[in-house]
């Protein structure tokens, strides 16, 4: 539908839309009121069925010599005849295919991303913009061809023959959406990509183990994986970060683990933020579990963990042939392997930790997270629900006679 401008120059109303691969900018003398707003509204509604009728002709709406209210906007909004407005047309100048500019886009902004987040572009582009964009020039893109683009996302096959999360929707969407807001900053268009919403993701089921839980797991689990987990449950590492992990960042002196690389999709990678790259405090119980696995790994002087040929461990191996069998056979309710993540930082919660200190341990800019996430589950954990304050009242008010200063006429007596 057309949009309704304003130019800064000269406060004046005007139209802007795209038709037969020009680009109209329909100038008019009205003044930026909402009762002119209106009137170029139901102008504009018009315009919009007969685009989609295929009957739209520029000339009959935008005369060259201009035109009065009497012809196009008299018709569609009653506005008096004195008010009159001259247009012009604009064809959209020349811009490159989209296929091209994409590219240029991703070479120019891959010193900014990491490795896999260029990999996670370079597949959305691929897969799902190219195929449908890239014979197209950047500049003739709709608003209304990226609406239709959406819609087939969300019939698109994801994983597991499923379709397409919101969430990985909402990714295409952004890639795309960064390539034309560049395009038309460069090319001087304006980018049709405006009041488009992200689609609303559910929030992600945080599911954490209980103290119980997580005793049954190490107990069940294989022994050569038993340190692993141990260390993954009380320290809160994210599963690039613990798989990524080298002895070169394990300070047994400090009791601290350096957490300065990560590890994703096999490949070795800069940690997921500034603030993830961080000083982890061991436990007692990580101290001994790392000093355990040392005995292991440590005279091959790389990875923490890693499979029999000194190389790091294949994170969707291990969640096949080790995790989910572990929750089976302990009857758990099956889950993701983060779900250790999150554990970790309930337990804190749990025994009071600063949130601070928790914060800075998970490699969170703030405490936000704790209290919007996690905080939830300390009740049960530590019965901080209201049952403390409840037994300070009993305590309390069981000293107090509440008739004490009452007048004896009022002892018993009934109220109106």
């Amino acid at each position: 539908m057309p949009n309704i401008r304003v130019r800064p120059d000269t406060g004046k109303l005007f139209l802007d839309f795209r038709h037969g691969g020009k680009r109209y900018r329909e100038q008019t003398s009205m003044e930026d009121t909402k009762e002119n707003r209106k009137k170029l509204e139901r102008l504009a509604a018009r315009i919009q069925r007969d685009m989609q009728l295929g009957t739209f002709d520029p000339g009959a709406y935008f005369p060259k010599a201009g035109f009065s209210t009497r012809s196009a906007i008299a018709s569609a909004t009653s506005a008096p005849p004195s008010t009159t407005a001259t247009f012009t047309a604009a064809a959209i100048p020349p811009t490159p295919l989209f296929a091209d500019f994409a590219q240029q886009w991703q070479a120019e902004n891959a010193v900014q991303w990491r490795r896999s987040y260029q990999r996670t572009v370079a597949d959305i582009v691929s897969v799902h913009l190219l195929p449908h964009f890239g014979q197209q020039e950047v500049g003739s893109i709709s608003r209304e061809q990226i609406l239709i683009f959406r819609s087939s996302l969300a019939k698109a096959p994801g994983r597991k023959k499923e379709t397409l999360s919101p969430r990985r929707i909402n990714a295409v969407m952004n890639i795309l959406r960064g390539i034309l807001f560049e395009a038309s900053d460069r090319y001087q268009f304006t980018c049709p990509f405006y009041n488009i919403k992200p689609l609303k993701v559910a929030k992600s089921d945080v599911q954490p183990f209980t103290l119980d839980e997580v005793k049954a797991l190490l107990a069940a689990v294989r022994e050569d994986y038993r340190d692993y987990y141990t260390v993954r449950i009380f320290t809160g590492l994210r599963t690039g970060e613990i798989d990524g992990l080298k002895w070169k960042y394990v300070d047994f002196s400090r009791r601290l683990i350096l957490i300065r690389e990560t590890l994703v999709a096999g490949e070795e990678d800069e940690t997921k933020t500034i603030e993830s790259n961080r000083d982890v405090q061991m436990s007692q119980v990580v101290l001994e579990a790392l000093q355990r696995q040392f005995a292991r790994t440590g005279t091959l002087k790389n990875w923490v963990f890693c499979n029999r040929q000194g190389q790091p461990l294949d994170h969707n191996n291990v969640t096949k042939r080790v995790w989910y069998p572990l929750l089976r056979y302990l009857g758990s309710t099956p889950r993701r392997p983060y779900q250790t993540r999150h554990t970790a930082a309930t337990l804190w919660l749990a025994a009071g930790e600063n949130p601070e200190w928790i914060a800075r341990q998970m490699g969170h800019t703030s405490t936000e997270m704790l209290f919007k996430v996690y905080s939830r589950y300390v009740p049960n954990l530590t019965r901080r629900d209201g049952s403390a304050f409840e037994r300070l009242l009993i305590t309390a008010m069981a000293r107090v006679d509440v008739t004490q200063n009452l007048p004896a006429a009022a002892h018993g007596a009934q109220y109106d």
